[in-house]
């Protein structure tokens, strides 16, 4: 009971201060992140082997503590006295527990609400084909995802399936049927449950994260067979993230799967967020449509081509990450140093400041 108090005041704190993440490490105080900085708790004791081995069982139910003493770490959900959610991993380091919990809010906000391009409606508006969301770890693609599968839920009348690992977002039902699966607890794998989706009659899928060759296989099947399909990969750009699903498959079937992303992708929206000068985060986005000369591209594999016609294709929508950049900077809303700091190219980003 004594970890279980601990815990829940830790968790209070970061409510009431607007933090993103809490971080419990052996021989640290208790220490928040807020707009991007960490905070050590200065009032709290530092923390010994016992406090975060008793903070973790607390979180832990008995499945999750035999899955974490196999596995060695641990990922899962936590709903905070129905005030909030978070995201929790607890891992081994140096011999002893540490855990990372992160804040989920409760209200799912809007495509505006979160300062996210127009064009992405668009993809809500779709019946059937692929739309990826990408970027690195804690860049905010689970709640660009959210966006746009509560969007869904407020305007059709669709049946909607999410595999996720955890479920971080909880949707409440409005024109929409939505079953959320949190892998490990639903289901024993990505792959597994995305197989047994065809047999669910979903109109709309959202996979959590792509992690391997199966699961990226049937979600690409899944686009083509008549389902609108929202999923996420670790990747910084629309070119990367071709070049990293072609890759996964062996050569003899990179062809084909070329050819199958060029007539099933919709688009890929590779954002990142970036600290704003009034405060809290912005995302910058690159946006690419896969319209007929990129499918093209996809298909001939001169994927080195597409930034030109990204560039080049601004009355449809999409936009490069580095003119995103530097509308943000023009607009007062990041410093030119952020802009720089994030961009590929950042010449590019000078160039289009001129």
């Amino acid at each position: 009971m004594e970890y279980l108090n601990q815990i829940k005041k830790l968790l209070k704190t970061v409510i009431d201060e607007g933090a993103s993440d809490l971080h419990i490490s052996v021989g640290h105080q208790p220490t928040l992140r807020i707009t991007g900085q960490l905070i050590p708790l200065a009032k709290e004791k530092k923390i010994e082997s016992q406090d975060s081995e008793g903070m973790a069982n607390a979180l832990m139910n008995d499945l999750q503590r035999k899955k974490f003493l196999e596995e060695k770490e641990m990922d899962f959900s936590h709903d905070f006295e129905k005030r909030a959610r978070f995201r929790v991993n607890i891992f081994y380091q140096r011999g002893s527990i540490s855990l990372a919990l992160r804040l989920v809010p409760n209200k799912i906000k809007t495509i505006e609400e979160l300062n996210l391009p127009a064009i992405l409606h668009e993809f809500t508006a779709r019946s059937q084909g692929l739309v990826l969301v990408t970027g690195a770890s804690s860049q905010g693609k689970t709640t660009t995802l959210a966006a746009l599968i509560d969007e869904i839920n407020h305007i059709r009348p669709v049946h909607i399936i999410t595999i996720e690992d955890p479920i971080e977002y909880i949707y409440e039902d409005d024109r929409a049927i939505i079953d959320q699966r949190e892998v490990y607890q639903d289901t024993f794998s990505f792959s597994k449950a995305l197989r047994a989706t065809f047999r669910q009659d979903p109109d709309v899928i959202m996979v959590g994260e792509m992690r391997d060759l199966e699961t990226i296989s049937t979600t690409i099947t899944a686009a083509e067979t008549g389902h609108l399909v929202f999923a996420t990969l670790h990747t910084n750009s629309a070119s990367q993230t071709i070049h990293r699903i072609v890759d996964v498959f062996p050569a003899e079937q990179q062809n084909q799967i070329r050819n199958q992303l060029s007539s099933s992708l919709l688009g890929i929206v590779s954002q990142r967020l970036i600290l704003r000068i009034k405060g809290g985060f912005i995302p910058a986005c690159e946006i690419m449509i896969c319209n007929s000369a990129v499918g093209n591209l996809i298909r001939e594999n001169k994927i080195h081509e597409m930034p030109a016609v990204i560039d080049t294709s601004s009355k449809e929508g999409m936009i490069s990450l580095d003119k995103y950049l530097a509308n943000l900077v023009r607009k007062k809303e990041i410093a030119l140093k952020s802009a720089i700091d994030y961009s590929l190219n950042p010449s590019e980003v000078k160039n289009f400041l001129r």
